[in-house]
């Protein structure tokens, strides 16, 4: 496989938006190797104004992929469980790199970026679908480790360039269709979720997608770095937008029931226990090929023994990452993301719990400051999601 761009580094970096988060006195933290922006005016306030307006996230420490070459689809589906070589160019799907064993690599979106030749009339030639290509967008923490993967198991013709000059930005909220289309004349109107177009808006070329992490409706835009705060300016002209930070990042996607990587997912957990069953499509689960698929299926097969579900906890003291569950005195599981929903008022968690504890209702109790805090299993989201999906 081949790849332009083998640098890998090796201390904290800056985002190419880090000047303009400073300027507007954003609180920075270490993050996936970056220093990133956890809130600006406050992480309820940030969390609140996504569910009502429309929050700007920078999350250009995600890693933006691109792959071409014959028979690539084919290719992809050998890592991913996913149907790729079915993906119609535009469309985007939620899918999982697997090894061997089973365990989850990472997640990440798939986007078909086959894109469209135009007509060439003098040439008498028709418009057409140029060569495949994929556009992926993996974890940051992740992606140096995604990409050795990749650059492993698939062939020397898929080539794989690193978009390392993008920033990318996420624009999310009940009115963040209604800005962005103020903002670019309409283009998005027809965009329903987990769909991606690219557009010239101006001298920036644009890749947007509309999908994100916060369980509302909105965007993905990957903008080269060089156009970035230019373009976070020009959104954050319009009255429904203010910038957002990590924080509220994370309590948004909590109470959306969105798992996180390197704590609700690992390779210490296979996409059955992780109630991610969804990402492995039944033709491909039934027709196999994929890394993983015979450790994956077992526990299909047989039932996982332990399973992500969430938790709503009694009182307003949240329980945190590590914190153990118990039924009695006898530990059936433990926490792996929880804190305070500002949306319900009380606190929330999800985690993995013996099967035999994990219908909704189920009483349990979480220990939190050698305290036992009650709590039941509850069905996620916590919040209900407000995608975009047409008419």
């Amino acid at each position: 496989m081949s790849d332009d761009n083998d640098d890998i580094p090796q201390e904290i970096e800056k985002l190419p938006l880090d000047t303009w988060h400073r300027g507007k006195g954003a609180r920075m933290v270490p993050f996936a190797g970056y220093e990133m922006p956890i809130q600006f005016d406050g992480i309820v306030a940030e969390h609140e104004w996504t569910r009502t307006q429309a929050g700007l996230f920078d999350v250009s420490h995600m890693g933006q992929l691109m792959l071409t070459g014959e028979n690539v689809a084919e290719e992809l589906e050998k890592l991913l469980p996913g149907a790729i070589a079915s993906l119609q160019p535009g469309k985007v799907r939620y899918s999982l790199l697997i090894d061997e064993n089973g365990g989850i690599i990472d997640d990440l979106m798939v986007t078909n970026a086959t894109p469209w030749i135009d007509a060439d009339e003098e040439a008498g030639a028709e418009g057409h679908w140029g060569d495949p290509a994929y556009y992926l967008v993996v974890n940051g923490a992740t992606k140096w480790d995604d990409i050795a993967h990749l650059r492993e198991h698939l062939p020397d013709e898929i080539t794989l360039t690193h978009l390392d000059e993008q920033a990318l930005i996420a624009l999310q909220g009940p009115n963040a269709a209604t800005a962005l289309n103020r903002v670019m004349r309409n283009v998005i109107d027809d965009m329903v979720f987990m769909e991606s177009v690219t557009y010239d808006f101006g001298e920036w070329p644009l890749r947007i997608t509309r999908a994100g992490y916060t369980g509302e409706d909105g965007f993905e835009i990957s903008v080269p770095a060089e156009f970035a705060e230019s373009l976070c300016d020009r959104l954050c002209a319009e009255i429904e937008v203010r910038p957002v930070g990590l924080g509220a990042r994370d309590s948004l996607r909590l109470e959306a029931g969105l798992p996180l990587y390197g704590h609700d997912i690992t390779t210490e957990t296979d996409p059955v226990s992780a109630d991610l069953v969804f990402a492995l499509t039944k033709k491909r689960r039934e027709e196999g090929g994929w890394m993983g698929r015979e450790a994956v299926m077992k526990v299909f097969n047989e039932g996982p023994a332990e399973k992500r579900v969430g938790l709503s906890l009694e009182g307003r003291l949240p329980a945190r990452e590590g914190a153990l569950v118990f039924d009695g005195d006898k530990q059936i599981g433990r926490i792996t993301s929880g804190g305070f929903s500002p949306t319900l008022g009380a606190p929330i968690a999800m985690g993995y719990l013996a099967q035999s504890h994990t219908e909704p209702g189920t009483e349990v109790e979480i220990e939190v400051r050698n305290k036992r805090l009650p709590a039941k299993v509850v069905p996620m989201p916590f919040v209900p999601h407000r995608y975009h999906r047409g008419n």
